[in-house]
């Protein structure tokens, strides 16, 4: 309502018109109050500016279905903006126009909105003049009759006359949807009375009519409401029989809705089994992917006390590795000790030798003694160094064993730990490539049961399809029935019409031979009216014996007179029960429809709620797997193996 309002003032202020006080006062009030669905502006005077900036906005307006324009005292050019905005409305279903003394511009107005908008279905006209304007309210009939939307018009004080209700009468020969008529308090008279009455024979939608207060005798009147209440029997037994053509219908559709909720059951059993088996599944692949991991764990624990031992056998090694260089390194210092000792004793010894060689010969035996010395020292020296030799060599042999070993070790242990992790990858694959293999299968069962799901679904919705399809054709094929019986009595009527036609004509005809006759007659009469006053005295009594006679005549009519109005109120009593009875089968008959829907719902709710615990049994497998997974990765990375594996 607020978009409205701003719309108006907008479109005020492109126009160059000033909005009105009383109108953005009413729009005000309406959003404010608990109903959006009527636009009111009753007893609001609306300028032409007005007029024609709610006309702009009334042509794709969405938002009221009534509009409430009485008393609003519209001139004819502000209700022909008005008027031809409505024109291409969809929405509105009310309209109320009464008190504004609409003129011929209004009369055309309405004419054109009743021939181009289809939304329409009650008019209010109370208190205008259209009748006064002949040429005006002849375009506006010729709209009714070309409307097929309309059901209920009100032409309450309108000064219609009879040449106004003539018209009218050709407009509800062409009519097939309005169904109440107020005609009270105009000036239709006799012959209009006789033209409506004239029409009802064509019309076989009209379903109440009021006349009251136009000056129609009552003979005609009653002749109305007789032809008004037999259409309106005619179209209860049209109803009648279309509701019994939509009970058998209702039956049919509850046998195919039980099949197919027997059907759906069924399948909803099926596929609870299936879960039940996918479950035993999942449960059997759990445990057998627990004692797989609980045989890895263990295999895990044997690698992990193996690497230890291997790990302290390692470490051994490489002390006693370390012990026997630092061995060598002390032989070597000793050996290097030894040879500089030899180096130093060995010059001492060439020096004395050169001091003796210069000695005198007298000196010979005494060095010949420190020779004698000096060898057997070098002897023993060379004993030394050779000692020393055989044990440095023994060293390094040993060594070179000890290097030797522990490469063997070495690249023993390196065999082992690529045998432990090329049979840990081994596993790892097995076991992953069996997480696969479940997940595959798993996913297969799934979208077997998906696929299977989604056919019989298909299935279903073109079941439904083929059904909906076979009900609207056969409503079509009752609607052609209906139209084509509808035309059959027409042109029945038509001709019953023409034929009383003919017959009024050749009536006439009589009637007009008869009054000649009578008027040669009378003249005959009145040439022997002398001779006839001479017996008047002998005739007056017949003539009161006559009297008597045509006076039990009428008592005898006047009872036949009652005793069809009695028989007309029982027909109106039958009528009433049968309405009754219409209404009591039409909600027994919607309550059946609102339960079937009910269950339908139900059911897909209850497959709804399957679908999304499927979904979720499939997240949870998918999280234990990966969270399984991880817990394997990490404790991978976390052990032993894990770390020497950057070192490998």
């Amino acid at each position: 309502m607020e978009e409205f309002r701003k719309a108006y003032a907008q479109l005020c202020k492109e126009s160059g018109a000033q909005p009105q006080e009383t109108v953005l006062q009413q729009l005000h009030e309406l959003r404010e109050g608990p109903g959006q669905s009527r636009l009111d502006f009753a007893t609001q005077s609306l300028s032409v500016d007005t007029c024609r900036v709610l006309g702009k906005l009334l042509q794709d307006e969405i938002l009221f279905t009534e509009i409430m324009l009485s008393d609003c005292m519209l001139n004819e050019e502000g209700i022909r903006h008005l008027l031809n905005g409505l024109c291409s409305n969809t929405v509105v279903k009310t309209l109320d126009l009464k008190g504004n003394n609409l003129r011929a511009l209004g009369a055309e107005a309405l004419g054109k909105l009743l021939r181009q908008n289809k939304s329409i279905r009650s008019l209010t006209l109370e208190w205008n003049s259209l009748g006064m304007w002949e040429e005006g309210f002849s375009l506006f009939c010729q709209g009714l009759g070309a409307n097929r939307f309309l059901q209920w018009l009100d032409l309450r004080n309108n000064q219609i006359n009879h040449q106004g209700a003539g018209e009218l009468a050709m407009a509800l020969k062409c009519n097939s949807s309005l169904q109440e008529l107020d005609l009270r308090w105009n000036n239709i008279g006799l012959l209009g009375g006789r033209a409506l009455l004239s029409c009802l024979h064509s019309n076989k939608t009209l379903r109440r009519l009021e006349l009251a207060g136009n000056n129609i005798p009552s003979d005609i009147l009653k002749a109305v409401v007789l032809s008004v209440s037999e259409q309106a029997m005619y179209h209860n037994q049209d109803r009648q029989t279309i509701l019994a053509e939509n009970h058998s219908r209702t039956r049919v559709l509850s046998k195919e809705v039980f099949s197919l909720k027997e059907e759906k059951a069924k399948q909803f059993l099926d596929l609870m089994d299936t879960i039940d088996k996918q479950r035993e599944e999942i449960t059997r692949s759990s445990r057998t992917s627990a004692a797989r991991v609980g045989q890895l764990q263990e295999a895990l624990n044997e690698r992990q006390s193996v690497m230890n031992s291997l790990k302290a056998k390692l470490q051994m090694t490489e002390a006693a590795l370390a012990l026997s260089e630092q061995k060598v390194y002390n032989l070597g210092e000793l050996l290097n000790a030894t040879k500089q000792e030899q180096a130093s004793m060995t010059e001492c010894q060439l020096k004395e030798l050169r001091q003796q060689k210069q000695e005198a010969s007298d000196r010979e035996t005494n060095l010949l003694q420190h020779l004698s010395a000096a060898n057997e020292k070098n002897l023993l020296l060379r004993n030394q160094v050779d000692e020393l030799e055989r044990r440095c060599k023994a060293q390094q042999d040993q060594l070179f064993q000890v290097k030797q070993d522990l490469t063997n070790t070495t690249a023993e242990l390196k065999l082992r730990v690529m045998q432990a992790e090329e049979r840990l990858e081994m596993e790892k694959k097995r076991f992953k490539q069996g997480l696969e293999d479940m997940e595959s299968l798993r996913l297969k069962e799934v979208d077997h049961m998906t696929h299977h799901m989604e056919a019989s679904e298909h299935s279903m919705q073109e079941r439904i399809q083929r059904l909906e399809a076979i009900r609207i054709g056969l409503e079509e094929q009752q609607h052609l029935d209906h139209l084509e019986e509808k035309l059959r009595l027409m042109t029945q009527s038509r001709d019953e019409a023409q034929n009383y036609c003919l017959q009024q004509k050749q009536a006439v005809g009589e009637a007009q031979a008869k009054v000649s006759q009578m008027t040669q007659q009378t003249e005959g009469l009145k040439r022997r009216v002398e001779e006839l006053q001479q017996d008047l005295s002998g005739k007056e009594q017949e003539k009161v014996a006559e009297v008597n006679k045509v006076r039990v005549e009428l008592q005898e009519q006047i009872g036949h007179l009652q005793a069809e109005r009695t028989a007309q109120e029982g027909l109106k009593e039958k009528i009433a029960a049968l309405e009754r009875q219409l209404k009591v089968l039409s909600s027994n008959h919607r309550e059946a429809l609102l339960d079937k829907e009910s269950e339908i719902s139900t059911l897909q709710e209850k497959l709804r709620m399957k679908e999304a615990e499927i979904s979720r049994m499939r997240e949870e497998e998918a999280q234990r797997a990966s969270f399984l997974q991880n817990a394997i990765m990490a404790y991978v990375q976390g052990s032993a193996l894990g770390a020497l594996s950057p070192r490998k």
